[in-house]
């Protein structure tokens, strides 16, 4: 079905939507965005995908508490962006290694202009 706009701009853009997604499609990527709407949570997911970490470590390489990197730690392993595994009494985090997570590292890099640390 087509829809009528009601401004007509010579593009025929109802006719090449006229399928469009319903906003609850859209709602797994805007929950993804809302994981990255912090820089730090940002750091954390990048650095993550350069080596696997415990909290501790990862605390003293963003230079923040391990309460506050264990709330982005939750926040990034509940959208499925990172993974952990449990060795004795450590937990080790790592990017996932999901379509989105592998997508999202190069974007992040593009954006902030940065490499990868093995590329450098």
């Amino acid at each position: 079905m087509t829809m009528a706009l009601p401004h007509d701009h010579g593009q025929a853009i109802e006719h090449n939507l006229a399928q469009m997604p319903a906003s609850e499609d859209f709602q797994a990527a805007a929950d993804i965005f809302k994981q990255l709407c912090d820089p730090n949570r940002i750091r954390i997911f990048w650095l993550l995908c350069h080596c696997e970490e415990c909290v501790i470590n990862i605390a003293a390489l963003v230079h923040m508490s391990s309460p506050a990197v264990s709330h982005h730690l939750r926040q990034l392993k509940a959208s499925k962006l990172i993974v952990s595994r449990r060795e004795g009494k450590e937990v080790y985090y790592r990017c996932s290694d999901t379509k989105v997570a592998q997508m999202l590292h190069p974007m992040i890099e593009k954006i902030v202009e940065i490499s990868c640390p093995s590329e450098q």
